[in-house]
C-alpha cells in the first residue's frame, strides 16, 4: 500500500509546472501584456528613431537584439 501511495504522488508532483512562461502565472503574462503595448507603439514610430524618448529606444534595441540571428556572446 506504501508503495501506490509513493506511486501516486510522485505521478502528481511530476506533473506540476513551476515554468514561469506558463500561462498560468498570471503576473508574469500581465506583465508581458504591458511591454507588448509599449512595444507596439514604439514600433509605429520606428519610422522617425529621432523622436523617440531614450526609454523607448532602449525597448526598441532590447527588441531588435532578441530577434537577431546573431548569437550572444555576453554568454
Amino acid at each position: 500500500m506504501k508503495i501506490f501511495i509513493i506511486i501516486f504522488f510522485s505521478f502528481i508532483l511530476a506533473n506540476c509546472s513551476l515554468n514561469k512562461d506558463s500561462q498560468y502565472w498570471t503576473e508574469n503574462s500581465i506583465e508581458k501584456k504591458n511591454n507588448q503595448k509599449k512595444l507596439n507603439e514604439i514600433l509605429k514610430k520606428a519610422d522617425d528613431i529621432t523622436s523617440m524618448t531614450l526609454e523607448e529606444y532602449e525597448i526598441y534595441i532590447d527588441d531588435y537584439i532578441k530577434k537577431s540571428k546573431y548569437p550572444d556572446i555576453n554568454k
